[in-house]
């Protein structure tokens, strides 16, 4: 190995000492440059100022590229390096949420009127989908409790239902001849599951704004769950006295429960549930066994107790 001694360093080989103790925007900008011309028409990322929030796993994150670039959010196709390829469609400015229903404080609310009240935290969360494969998410978002709060919930409100963006123009999976779902995409909760201090809404992932892709400008992220309970690129937010719909619920009820609660103990009717592929790990990655609740056991069992987890999947 041949090491060089300072006297054989150009001054322009040197990394910058703010760059290098900036480790996460300098992951982001390496990741960046890796996605090279793929990333051409993408919406900016731009850095977000955030605090060390509580409940982070210790396992590294998954990189910036495989999240960005390996994805269900069919409203930009089925394939996983589809919504990568296309969601530059996307029009993020302006952006509003209505929230209504069983709330004093119904609105039309912009999105810096959300998102500016709030003290932005980084969580880093395992995410486990369905298919049998998870990632580990270094989003930046803040307590969906929090906003709840501020529209002011009606004792009569039992559940909070969501909907994304409808907009066939931009998001070509909702204009397909053969539609893969009822657009729009609508998920919900139980209220005590969305006040869960674990349920937050993520505006960003690796210190910067989120991308498209990944459900700009704003997404529902539920670590115990199966990631399709995660909304994105949401519009509405709904309290409301009955169980809402749900769209792979709607879709498939023998197949996607309401709840979606991580139970390696319930199969799906076509595959396995007892152990996933972690993305990144290359093609012969070992498979590692599900957690229940995805790890999260300790934090939201008791949401459910009593409840017979296999018949309310």
């Amino acid at each position: 190995m041949l090491i060089r001694s300072p006297s054989d360093i150009q001054p322009s080989e040197i990394t910058p000492k703010d760059v290098y103790f900036n480790r996460r925007k300098f992951i982001a900008l390496a990741a960046a440059l890796a996605l090279g011309a793929g990333a051409a028409g993408r919406a900016r990322a731009e850095a977000l100022s955030f605090a060390k929030g509580p409940f982070s796993t210790d396992e590294a994150p998954t990189s910036r590229e495989d999240i960005t670039n390996y994805n269900n959010f069919y409203e930009f196709g089925v394939d996983k390096a589809d919504p990568a390829a296309n969601a530059h469609t996307l029009t993020l400015k302006p952006w509003s949420v209505k929230i209504d229903g069983l709330v004093a404080r119904p609105a039309d609310y912009a999105l810096q009127d959300i998102v500016k009240p709030v003290a932005l935290e980084e969580r880093i969360y395992r995410l486990r989908c369905v298919e049998g494969w998870s990632m580990v998410i270094p989003w930046v978002g803040f307590p969906l409790a929090d906003l709840l709060k501020r529209v002011e919930p009606l004792g009569s409100a039992k559940f909070v239902a969501f909907e994304t963006l409808l907009r066939p123009a931009e998001m070509p999976g909702q204009r397909s001849l053969i539609p893969v779902l009822d657009w729009p995409y609508v998920e919900g909760l139980r209220l005590d599951e969305a006040m869960h201090p674990l349920t937050i809404l993520a505006v960003g992932l690796y210190g910067e704004t989120l991308p498209n892709q990944n459900g700009a400008p704003l997404r529902l992220v539920v670590p115990w769950k199966y990631g399709f309970k995660s909304i994105k690129s949401i519009v509405r937010i709904s309290l409301v006295a009955e169980q809402p719909p749900t769209s792979w619920n709607r879709q498939n009820a023998g197949e996607y429960g309401f709840y979606s609660n991580v139970n390696p103990q319930v199969d799906h009717p076509r595959w396995s549930q007892a152990s996933e592929r972690r993305i990144g790990g290359g093609l012969f990655a070992r498979r590692r066994p599900t957690l229940m609740f995805n790890g999260y056991g300790e934090q939201v069992a008791g949401l459910y107790a009593g409840m017979d987890l296999q018949k309310f999947y």
